[in-house]
């Protein structure tokens, strides 16, 4: 076996069966191994410089970069420059909250809320909530924080007439899962998730602080209780390059 072959990174190192490899990705190669020699972070030489290194144009250098920025590994700096990335966080897909989450990892959660109020469900609400259309809905939205850095947006709506209370016992800036199950003594008894990749609308963007072409991680989760009647239906944007879901088989 091959050294260009051997297990240990992506396929083959991203090379195509027939050798050839673009410019740009030969560069970006290059930019991994000194990513890991620079460590986080410390900026990243300019454009020229790496056209100097790399005997390529500053605008394959600049595809390469953009790339890295994209994957979370490089992050630019309006007027600063760019710089390495810390490792993503990880969020289990598990019935834990994203507060236990990050407090596994030694990260500070937090949250700025955007909207707490009733609503009537329609659509799709009304029917993962099972709920007759018009039927009330509590919905907050919260923009999510990791050390003070926005990371994320969710949106859960709860149905009403199952917690009367929730506006007046709820702290936004605090973890709603533990507000359901230390103060209003729900029993998580199953949920169904699902990630998808989306780009985020202009309000999502402006929201979460980030660039509208960033992909963007989706989660849509259904909650129930132990009778198997669902009563939350969360909507978790966050960022691709700065986040990443873990779950565990067997």
């Amino acid at each position: 076996m091959t050294d260009e072959h051997a297990a240990g990174g992506p396929v083959r190192n991203g090379v195509p069966e027939h050798g050839r490899v673009p410019r740009y990705y030969a560069v970006k190669v290059g930019l991994l191994e000194l990513i890991g020699e620079l460590g986080e972070g410390a900026a990243l030489p300019t454009e020229r410089e790496l056209g100097e290194r790399f005997a390529v144009s500053r605008a394959t250098v600049r595809q390469a970069v953009s790339e890295l920025v994209l994957e979370g590994r490089l992050i630019r700096r309006q007027g600063s420059g760019t710089y390495v990335a810390g490792p993503k966080l990880v969020q289990p897909l598990a019935l834990v909250s994203y507060t236990e989450g990050l407090r596994d990892q030694g990260v500070r959660p937090g949250r700025t809320l955007i909207s707490m109020e009733r609503l009537a469900a329609a659509g799709e609400v009304a029917a993962d909530l099972r709920l007759e259309p018009g039927e009330q809905v509590v919905h907050i939205e919260r923009v999510l924080l990791a050390d003070g850095e926005r990371v994320g947006l969710e949106s859960t709506y709860l149905v009403a007439a199952r917690f009367p209370t929730l506006l007046d016992v709820f702290d936004p800036a605090e973890s709603l899962y533990a507000c359901l199950t230390e103060r209003l003594g729900v029993e998580f008894a199953g949920a169904r998730e699902r990630v998808e990749t989306v780009l985020a609308t202009p309000r999502e963007a402006l929201l979460i602080g980030t660039n509208p072409a960033l992909p963007m991680l989706l989660l849509h989760r259904v909650s129930w209780t132990l009778d198997g009647a669902p009563f939350e239906r969360v909507r978790s944007l966050f960022r691709g390059d700065r986040l990443a879901f873990e779950t565990q088989l067997g």
